[in-house]
């Protein structure tokens, strides 16, 4: 189970919450009211439990980030909310790619080998994670999943997290820079809610912005927003499917691969 959100846990919940019998709403907090009640033990159990998970996680994505070191791998950690863009993205960032270095993609989602399968379609290698429950990645899972891949020295390594802006913020998988994809047809003020998954990314890429016509999202509250949570968050704004300002992506994704490569050969 998921000592940050109970994930895989057969409640669904991590504590106990126990409604007031007159629930009212709260025109400040925008919620429902309620206790949340539990005996001091049972929460120092769970934070304990919080603690030494995220500890242990720490052990193997350490150990995964030496590996990656030492292999001249560089590796992304490209997380969202459901149907940002992720997929389409690494489509085409392979198209463009794949002739320059090895690239190969570790998708996770809860069910199904979609993403997968779309992966392999464009040539490039790809192992899918079923989470099942669990609403992230972690560093074992990824260790695990690198080996039976066989990733090649001097090569670039997507790691397609759960689609999910709460949990993977906290969960280190030894990657080089995490990667927050926001689609235009979310809200502009996305930064602000999920404050620690902007806090934790290296780069926000702003997504679709080929609907912008047809939506209501300020790109420029948006950065504004996420350079409050991060003040040096690199922020990049494209559209996957139709490859407006794609450029700017690939300049960034290969000089970052090439500073790898030249590291490793030193």
């Amino acid at each position: 189970m998921c000592g940050i959100c109970g994930c895989g846990d057969s409640g669904g919940q991590s504590g106990k919450f126990v409604p007031i019998k007159n629930m009212s709403f709260s025109p400040v907090m925008s919620s429902f009211q309620y206790h949340h009640r539990e005996d001091s033990v049972e929460k120092s159990r769970l934070i304990q439990m919080e603690v030494d998970l995220l500890s242990k996680n720490n052990v193997y994505a350490t150990k995964n980030r030496h590996y990656f070191q030492e292999h001249g791998v560089f590796v992304l950690n490209l997380v969202s909310s459901p149907g940002a863009g992720k997929t389409t993205l690494l489509v085409e960032t392979i198209k463009i790619l794949k002739n320059f270095f090895p690239i190969a993609v570790i998708e996770g989602d809860q069910q199904t080998q979609h993403d997968a399968d779309r992966i392999r379609a464009t040539g490039g290698r790809a192992l899918q994670i079923n989470t099942g429950r669990a609403c992230h990645l972690d560093a074992q899972g990824i260790g695990s999943a690198m080996m039976q891949l066989g990733i090649e020295n001097n090569s670039f390594l997507a790691i397609e997290n759960v689609g999910n802006l709460v949990c993977p913020s906290a969960f280190d998988l030894g990657e080089a820079h995490k990667v927050v994809v926001l689609s235009v047809t979310e809200g502009d003020d996305k930064p602000l809610k999920y404050a620690d998954m902007f806090y934790a990314a290296d780069v926000m890429i702003i997504n679709k912005i080929d609907l912008l016509p047809y939506v209501d999202f300020d790109v420029a509250r948006c950065i504004a927003f996420a350079l409050q949570v991060n003040p040096s968050i690199h922020i990049i704004s494209l559209s996957a499917t139709k490859g407006d300002n794609f450029g700017e992506w690939t300049h960034w994704l290969r000089s970052s691969m090439e500073k790898v490569i030249k590291s490793h050969a030193l």
